[in-house]
Parts: structure tokens; sequence; C-alpha cells
């Protein structure tokens, strides 16, 4: 019912503007210039090279151009040209980030925590999100694939996939190099080269190179400029070689990232009344003065954390890499075979400093108190809200091998993945949990250590049948089968060990039909899958089921005025069963958490995205998406009366913004030496809470990170004829709102106070690149 109701709107809404815009269209065609019309997109949403406004799937596409020029460098910035798509850069790291896409997603940096969102690297499964923030040196653009991708993506799409594809050689030798600066000391450089085909030989190469250096925007009286936070020094390394020999093209791929910063500054929004008085004794002991409040700070103290060999550091430091060969050969006119073998790993170390203050001091009682209720005083001793370090490994291998085709009516997609994984983490926490009355604390120094091993295999396949031009009917399947292994260590003695083993199937059906040329319909149901496992941050083996969802969506894709226009709209609700829900707990073991099976949700939500050519050389586009996610259950055990209750009524979504909306607009005028172009994008986001149960989480709303507002513009000249090369030259600033929200945020709970970062304030730049 769900599906017809939203297929037979989209479809009235699509005919009647069907209708409306060709009488209007005939009327403005003698006046539009015939270089006035939008370009083609291709994306490979279903694995195979595609029309943009032919795929029957939510996709948003952004070029490598437009990331170029807009200077993003990760992906943590397209989620602002993106409908329903979040991200944010996970704190006390430089390489972790949550993703969620129409409220599904995970908020977890584990080294062994699954993804509801799949990230990809030219076809390539990125496993972890917290290796998934590596900088985008060369890319030919970004695809962000909305609702359930599980017959044809690797593992864990439930929420949508992000594809990164990266440029490829070129037959002809060139070189592109681009610099910039910016404001707090925020530079780069980088190269790109082109072998071009090298001699009489069909291969050709590229390898580029960029470095990027900053300063912080936190200005920390205790630490130099370079390692204050937000501060950064990455050195990044593609490199591609593409050999054409007959029916056989063979494409290997490395990409390598070596990163050091200091992560943002963890600022305490609120506390307690105990935690207030413990801290707030600190400047009379000699200590630091307690640093506290709900507006962000410029400058202030941020106290170093301890590395494991007892030296005083501000800094991240973390290594991505990997490799990947693709093999594509054409066996047949109607049967290609592809293969893509690829291994990854990252490593990451460095300060886990989320106190937000300074040196602080106060009295103290022996840990003893927590072992046997001995009091021992051990009198003024340093304190900490919370700080540590934390070293995270992760590597994986996986092998796809796809078969592709098509025959007459049909095209076919099939095939086999398997994927194996190794992980470790310690987690060096140091904390004071304060005392009722807050006239002394406890130091205490849990570590939360484990190591996992995880592999996954799978089959695949989707078929398409177009029995006549306009109408394509088609159908998926995936079986998966998961197998983890996970060992609890650190603190946890004996150690303790568990195994977990899921099977899946995935399925897809979907259907899409033009009513003419450029306005397409399409309607698909499918399911989707995220494993299930075992939890790495508590104190037992606490094991948790896999989430399922079943998605119903529907469409409309259409392109009027004889192509000036483009829009796109999709409608969807989910079924969610299974939600992983982690519960947050600090005390006195630290920042540990318990993950249950615990809601079931509905989601329901419209994207719609818009790209027109008004007129030659101006170009507007724009997008809306909104989510709207209601717990049908949320079964929560009461810690006071042992119940299990069902607090739906009050759950919220944690990291998803009920509305986004981003609009855009450039213009493009040719002059004598190059061409002028204007461009300025506002971004909107509207209210995100971190936790689900205010409840358990007090300071919830005060670390709320309330409607975002971004704008942005560039101005550049471009195509300047230098010797035999083109000069682009660009001026930028982002925030010029000067917005300052809260842009990531923790309730630490039992520990009393709540902390959260804020976004940077208000930027400017200038770049220029020369291209031969």
């Amino acid at each position: 019912m769900m599906l017809r109701r939203l297929s037979r709107n989209l479809l009235l809404s699509g005919a009647a503007l069907s209708a409306i815009c060709d009488t209007a269209g005939a009327a403005e065609k003698p006046v539009l210039q015939a270089d006035a019309q939008l370009g083609t997109i291709v994306v490979t949403a279903r694995r195979t090279r595609e029309n943009l406004q032919e795929t029957p799937v939510a996709v948003t596409a952004l070029t490598g151009e437009m990331l170029d020029k807009l200077n993003i460098r990760d992906v943590v910035a397209t989620a602002q040209f993106t409908p329903n798509l979040g991200i944010s850069a996970q704190p006390a790291s430089i390489t972790a980030a949550s993703v969620f896409i129409r409220g599904i997603g995970n908020a977890s940096p584990s080294a062994v925590s699954e993804q509801g969102v799949g990230i990809y690297l030219d076809g390539v499964y990125i496993a972890r999100s917290a290796g998934a923030i590596f900088d985008l040196v060369d890319l030919e653009r970004i695809e962000v694939l909305r609702g359930p991708q599980g017959t044809l993506f690797g593992r864990n799409s439930v929420g949508g996939a992000i594809q990164l594809v990266s440029r490829k050689p070129t037959d002809d030798p060139g070189f592109e190099g681009k610099a910039g600066y910016g404001t707090f000391d925020d530079w780069f450089a980088r190269a790109r080269f082109d072998t071009g085909l090298i001699g009489n030989m069909p291969i050709k190469a590229t390898v580029s190179y960029m470095h990027r250096q900053k300063n912080g925007y936190f200005d920390n009286s205790l630490a130099p400029s370079s390692k204050d936070p937000g501060a950064l020094n990455s050195d990044a390394v593609t490199a591609a070689v593409q050999g054409d020999f007959g029916k056989l093209t063979v494409n290997y791929g490395f990409d390598y990232n070596v990163r050091e910063g200091a992560p943002t500054f963890f600022q305490v929004i609120n506390a307690t009344d105990d935690v207030r008085t413990y801290y707030g004794s600190s400047q009379a002991l000699g200590g630091s003065a307690f640093q506290i409040g709900p507006e962000g700070l410029r400058r202030g103290e941020h106290q170093p954390a301890m590395d494991l060999n007892g030296n005083p550091t501000f800094s991240v430091k973390a290594r991505v890499y990997g490799h990947a060969l693709t093999l594509n050969h054409q066996l047949m006119p109607a049967l290609a075979i592809k293969s893509i073998t690829a291994y990854r790993a990252y490593r990451q170390d460095g300060a886990n400093g989320l106190s937000g203050n300074g040196q602080l001091l106060g009295f103290t009682l022996s840990p003893l108190l927590f072992v046997d209720g001995t009091v021992l005083p051990t009198g003024v001793q340093p304190v900490t809200p919370y700080d540590g370090y934390t070293t995270q490994r992760q590597r994986q291998f996986s092998q796809e091998v796809q078969l592709l085709g098509e025959a007459g009516a049909f095209k076919y997609v099939g095939g086999a993945f398997y994927f194996h994984e190794k992980s470790s983490e310690a987690n060096y926490q140091q904390l004071t949990f304060v005392l009722p009355g807050g006239d002394a604390g406890v130091n205490l120094s849990p570590l939360q250590a484990f190591h996992g091993k995880a592999r996954s295999y799978a089959v695949f396949g989707q078929l398409s049948y177009s029995p006549s031009s306009d109408l394509e009917l088609t159908g998926g399947a995936r079986y998966t089968k998961d197998r983890k292994w996970l060992t609890l260590a650190g603190d946890v003695q004996p150690n303790l060990d568990g195994l977990v083993s899921y099977n899946n199937f995935s399925w897809l059906i979907s259907a899409n039909y033009k009513l003419r040329q450029d306005l397409m319909t399409y309607a698909r149901v499918s399911s989707g899958y995220r494993a299930g496992g075992i939890n790495p941050s508590a104190s037992e083996i606490n094991i948790f089921a896999p989430e399922k969802a079943i998605s119903y969506e529907a469409g409309v894709k259409a392109e009027w005025f004889d192509r000036r226009l483009r829009t796109n709209l999709s409608a969807f609700y989910v079924d969610y069963k299974n939600l992983q829900i982690p519960q947050f707990l600090a005390g006195t073991g630290g920042a540990t958490s318990t993950i249950a099976n615990a809601g079931r949700v509905a989601y329901r939500g419209v994207e719609a995205e818009l790209t027109a050519v008004p007129v030659p050389g101006l170009t507007i586009d724009g997008s809306v998406g909104y989510t709207s996610p209601k717990y049908k259950s949320y079964l929560y055990r009461d810690p006071i009366t042992d119940a299990v209750i069902n607090v739906a009524s009050e759950a919220r979504m944690s990291q998803t913004a009920k509305l986004n909306t981003h609009v855009g607009a450039q213009y493009d005028h040719e002059f004598g030496i190059g061409t002028l172009s204007l461009r300025a994008d506002y971004s909107y986001r509207s209210t995100v809470y971190w936790f689900t149960l205010d409840r358990i989480n007090p300071f919830n709303r005060d670390i709320r990170s309330r409607p975002d507002h971004n704008l942005r513009a560039r101005i550049s000249l471009s195509d300047i004829a230098v010797g035999g090369g083109r000069l682009d030259l660009g001026f930028w600033g982002d925030n010029l709102t000067n917005d300052r929200n809260i842009d990531f945020g923790i309730d630490f709970g039992s520990l009393g106070y709540g902390s959260a970062s804020f976004k940077k304030k208000r930027t400017f730049g200038v770049d220029a690149k020369l291209s031969y």
C-alpha cells in the first residue's frame, strides 16, 4: 500500500509538471541558446556506467571539478551538498567519521564496529568509519547512493553507500599543480603527473601528491600554534597504472595518507553541582581555573595527554593506505568478468583529550575506595574529567568477482565477495570520579582493550529485463555469511573470548518507466542488513543481533526545457527492525557502553534535487532532504525497578537531522584573458541530538547541535593562457555567517558533565592552479 501510494503520487506530480513544463518550454526555447544545456552525468550506482537520469536509484553525484573548486579535501563537507546525508568528524581522532543517510548509520569509531553506510574507494569496501577520513587527492566524482544497497555492494550498506571514484590516467602526458593559503595558516600544495601512453605500449600511469598543513583554531596557551586543537600536518600520495590489452583492461591503484594533528578542542558545556564544586576549587589549590560554559571558547588551556612512554603529547598520528588491482576481461560481446583484489590498513595512535581544561588540582582518595571500601586520602593531586591515549590497528583483504553483460532485453550483474579483517584497539584512560558533595575525587586509570577478526562471504546477482524501450524490471538478491571473533582484554582479566555467526538474504525488486525520453518514474522495494557482533566497549561478552530493514521508495527523474532544467524527486518509507542502540556508560570503569537490539523504527522522508541553466552562463542548483524517524518500540531496562519498559515516546533519533537544504548559484562570463566565475552556496541543517534518551544522558539538550547555517563563496578567474598551459586563480570564504555551532557532543553520564566541540569561525583563502 505504501509503495503504491508513493508511486501514484509521484507519477501524477511528474505528469502534471511535464504538461506545465512542455507548454512553458515551447515559449522559452527560442530565447535560450544551444550552449545553455546541462551535461550528462555518468554514475556506477548499479555497477555499470549509466546516465544518472536513467538510474532508478536515489543518487547524488558531486563532480571532481566542483570538489576541486570548493577545495573539499575529505568526505565530511560533502554532507552540505547532499540531501539526507549527515557526516560528523569524531572527537579525539583525525580519521574517524560518523556517517548517516536517511537517519541510518553508525556513531561508533571502534575498530570492529560495523558501518550502516558503506564507503567504497574505486569499488573497494572501506570497512571501518575509524579510517574513513583521508585526503581526497585526485577524484573524478563522489556518488552518494541513498537507501539499502544490499544486493550489489559489499557489506553493511543498509542506509546507503558513498562511492569515491578516482581520476584515471590519461592518454596524453600532462601536469597539473595547485596551491592555496587561508586563515589559520591553512595551506596546501598538490601536483599530478600523467605519463600518457608510454612508448608504443598500451600502458599509462599517473601519480599525485598533496601536502596539507594548518594551525589549530583554538589558541591553547600550553602548546605552540602547530599543536593547537584543530591543527593538521598531512601528506598524501595516490598512484594509478592502467593497461589496455585488447579485451583485457588492468588497473592498479595505490593510496597513502599519513597524518599528524591535534583533535578539535572538546569543551565542558555543563556539569552537575558536585562536579562544578570539585573542579571549581582547583585554582584555590594552585591549579588551573575550571573552564566551563555553553559558548565556544577561542582561547584557553588544554593539557596534553601522556603517551605510552610517559611523554606529554597533544597529537594524534595516523596512517591510512591501500592497494587495489582491478582486472576487466571481455569474454564475449555479451559477457565480461571483473575482479577487484584489495588490501587496506590503517593505524592511529594519539591523545584522547576530552577534558577541555588545563592542569586541574583536587583533593583525592585512593582507588581502594572502589575495591574494598577503604577510605585513604592521597592529598591534592592532578585531576582530570577525562583524558587518555588510544591505539588502533586494522587491516583488511577483500576479493570480489563480477560477471556483467547484456543479451537482448536482459542486463545482468552477478558475482561473489570475500572479506577478511583483523583489528585491535587499546584505550588507556585517565579520569577522576567526583564523589557526592564535590569534596573529593578518585583518580582512575581504566584500560579498555580488545582484538578481533572477521570473515564475510557473499554471492549476489541482479537481472534487469526491458520488454520495451520505456519499461525496465529488475530483481536482485544477495546471500551473506558473516563470522566474527573478539577477545576482550585490558582490565578484563582473565580475557574473555566471543564468537558469533550470522546469515542473511537481501533482495531487491524495482521497476522504472519512461513517460517520455527525459521523464522517468521508478519504484523499488529492497531489504538491507547490518551485521551483528560483540560489543568491544563492554566488560563482559555483550552480543547483539543484526539489524534488518525493508525500504519502499518511489521517484521521478526529469529534464525540462531542452535540458535546461533537471529535477529529481524521491520519497521513501523504511521499516527498521532490531536497531542496535549503544548506550554510553561512563563511570568508574571509564568510557564503556552496552549495545542492545532495543528498537524498531519507521523512517519516512523525501528528497528533491534541482539544477537549472535559466540563461547562458548561470547555473542554479539546490536540494532538500527531509527525514522523519519515529520509534515504534524502544525497550529499556529501568536500573531502579529492573523492569523492561517501552520508552519509544521519549526516544530521540541520535545523529539525525530532520531537514537539510542547499542552494547554490554559479555565474561564468568569458573575458579576453579568461573566464570569470562567481559562486555562492548556502547550506542549512536542523537540530541534531547525539544521544537517544535524556533520562540517561541529562546533558543531551545542552550539547545538542542547534540549527546550522553555512555560507561559502568563491570568485575565480580561470583559463588564463600562460605559455603552453592554463592558469586558474581563486579567492574563497567559508562559514561567512561566522556560525559558532556545536559540531559534536558527548554526555559523560555518571561522570557528571557533558562536553562538545565547536565548528571553526569564518575563514578566507586564495588558491592558484596551473595545468599543462
